[in-house]
């Protein structure tokens, strides 16, 4: 797998528990998934990516998005 992949599963991975969070226990829950689109979309146009940084130093491949 991927650098691209990993962050785009672990983003999908966030954002459904924070969902599932805020139905079970409180809507401040929502915070989480907010916090991540808003992270995914400054990624977007600045190519900074904190988890795209630490998989590649831990030697994870590649892919297009953060090379």
């Amino acid at each position: 797998m991927s650098i691209d992949r990993i962050v785009m599963a672990f983003a999908g991975t966030v954002v459904l528990v924070g969902l599932a969070l805020s139905l079970a226990f409180s809507p401040w829950w929502l915070i989480v998934p907010a916090f991540v689109g808003l992270n995914l979309l400054q990624a977007a146009f600045t190519r900074f990516c904190p988890l795209a940084m630490l998989l590649k130093v831990i030697g994870v491949k590649p892919g297009c998005a953060f090379d």
